[in-house]
């Protein structure tokens, strides 16, 4: 399935329109779709002094394995984008960051945390969103060193990016000296969750990680509420994923500590979500707040560059630009700068955690 937004509601000029693809997960992934949009029509407000205006190329990745390759193929060779923005998993990121590579055009990660993304060194390859060892090493730094809890555990489920999350906590706590956590595998259908409660009740646990989707991990932190249980709860930026926290049934996941994307509080983040909401009708989550910043990134990129694609690369490797996410700058692997911060819920609302 291909969705091709126009270039509105600018007022683009007599030139060429350059295309720019997203890759989403599938044809659900509205959230993503809107914040991609949203920054393309920002962009055409002020049209180029050369008449070139942008046009978003979207593309559905859903289907058998190997997908995200033909998906990338197409908008490549047949759309003719000059760049990718990809807001999907791990595992699709991987196979959209080959075909990118080879054929030497951008490719923004907008959401996959796998940090194995950019070990290889691929300069053709950025991600605007802190992989999961930034992430780990944030929540090592609250959990073990600042708040001197020994006894923690993760729970997660058995998917890709869940296994790549837990794995990089398990890195961290290592190099800080602290122990393995305790590691449970639950399936929110079965009844692994009354078992786990039982368990962690009687293992002198004192806090827990939950690494998921954010339907899944969110299902598991509200029973872990309904059993009273008194560890404090720690979650990723997957957390508050496509849904957006609007939709979320926050007092059910109060006493929970996420890590914050950095949109919930800005001056900046306040007026995306304001504009974002009137247009679309509903607040937006992460996955919508880093496929607008990344959009952008991406326009601003090509427009201090040029057309040319090795000029986008180098402009992209030495970025620094200010989204509702924050600022946002790349180290020499294509890994976004960034310094952990923290949110919570009180009385039903996001609050900065102290």
């Amino acid at each position: 399935m291909i969705m091709d937004v126009k270039a509105l509601p600018g007022k683009p000029g007599n030139g060429d329109i350059i295309k720019i693809g997203l890759l989403i997960q599938d044809n659900k992934s509205s959230a993503a779709l809107h914040g991609a949009e949203m920054a393309i029509q920002k962009g055409n407000k002020n049209v180029s002094s050369d008449g070139k205006s942008f046009r978003l190329i979207a593309q559905s990745m859903v289907g058998p394995w190997g997908t995200g390759s033909t998906k990338t193929v197409e908008l490549i060779f047949n759309d003719k984008v000059m760049a990718i923005l990809g807001s999907h998993d791990g595992k699709n990121a991987h196979l959209v960051e080959q075909v990118s590579a080879k054929a030497r055009i951008v490719f923004l990660s907008a959401w996959a945390s796998d940090p194995t993304l950019t070990q290889a060194y691929i300069p053709w390859c950025y991600n605007c969103v802190p992989n999961d060892l930034q992430q780990a090493e944030a929540i090592v730094n609250e959990v073990y060193l600042k708040r001197k809890y020994k006894q923690v555990a993760v729970i997660t489920d058995k998917g890709y990016d869940s296994k790549m999350s837990l794995n990089s906590l398990i890195k961290k706590a290592k190099i800080a000296g602290e122990t393995d956590p305790l590691q449970f595998f639950c399936d929110i259908r079965s009844n692994d969750i009354n078992l786990l409660s039982d368990q962690i009740m009687n293992s002198g646990i004192n806090c827990i990680v939950v690494y998921g989707s954010g339907g899944n991990s969110g299902k598991i932190i509200e029973q872990l509420n309904q059993k009273k249980l008194n560890q404090e709860i720690f979650s990723s930026i997957s957390m508050l994923n496509d849904s957006g926290p609007s939709n979320l049934r926050l007092k059910n996941l109060e006493r929970t500590v996420f890590i914050s994307s950095g949109h919930w509080f800005t001056p900046d983040g306040l007026l995306f979500s304001r504009e974002f909401e009137q247009k679309y009708g509903y607040i937006p989550g992460p996955v919508a707040a880093y496929a607008y910043d990344g959009m952008n990134l991406i326009i601003e990129a090509i427009r201090k560059a040029g057309y040319e694609s090795e000029k986008i690369r180098e402009v992209m490797s030495k970025i620094k630009y200010k989204g509702v996410t924050g600022w946002i700058e790349f180290d020499s692997m294509g890994n976004r700068s960034w310094k952990g911060e923290f949110i919570t819920i009180k009385d039903g609302r996001l609050v900065v955690a102290k």
